[in-house]
């Protein structure tokens, strides 16, 4: 019952894989770093950043631009001179999501940014063709049942069978008493018969 539920859970919602990866870029002066990340339809994207100086004495807080662009080339988020940030995105089609960030209005040559993406891959349990573990274990759960049905099948054929035969054996089993029977009265009869014929009978 309890594995019923559990992939009755699956079926109407997504398995996801979340990975993590931390960066640091150094932003040039007068220049921008960009990145991308290939993504499906329903994936999702989370980008947090934090703007920086690496001199260790500097006492200013830096800011820089921030934007992301579908494969389409459409600009999904924009950031202008922020410090730190968090966006998330879910995409809604398939190919490559470019974001950069930009120092191009700062002559700063010490600035850069730290980042980290977390990516949360959609995994639909219903597709065969994805050649995911979810879908291996979808499939081999699947065959399992199916043994399972035949082996309930054969079990049934089995039972019916052999109330078939002992009740064939059954009918056999009273018919040879039977016929046994038949043999014995014969038998007693044909003795009794034969010593009554050839009784000599004397008369007085």
């Amino acid at each position: 019952m309890l594995q019923r539920g559990f992939l009755y859970y699956l079926s109407f919602f997504v398995l996801i894989a979340q990975l993590t990866q931390a960066h640091i870029a150094l932003l040039p002066s007068r220049g921008k770093q960009c990145f991308f990340e290939t993504l499906k339809v329903k994936d999702e994207l989370v980008i947090s950043f934090q703007v920086g100086d690496r001199d260790a004495d500097a006492t200013q807080q830096l800011t820089a631009d921030f934007w992301v662009k579908t494969p389409s080339g459409r600009i999904l988020y924009k950031m202008d001179d922020e410090s730190h940030g968090e966006v998330n995105l879910k995409a809604e089609e398939n190919g490559k999501y470019l974001y950069c960030f930009s120092n191009e209005d700062s002559s700063l040559k010490t600035k850069d940014v730290s980042f980290n993406v977390h990516g949360v891959v959609y995994v639909d349990v219903n597709d065969e063709s994805s050649g995911n573990l979810d879908a291996s274990i979808r499939k081999l759960t699947e065959l399992v049942y199916e043994v399972k049905n035949e082996q309930n099948y054969i079990v049934v054929r089995e039972r019916t069978h052999r109330n078939t035969a002992e009740s064939t054996n059954s009918r056999v089993k009273y018919w040879s008493v039977f016929q046994l029977i038949v043999v014995v009265f014969n038998s007693v009869f044909q003795v009794l018969y034969l010593k009554r014929f050839f009784e000599v009978k004397s008369a007085v």
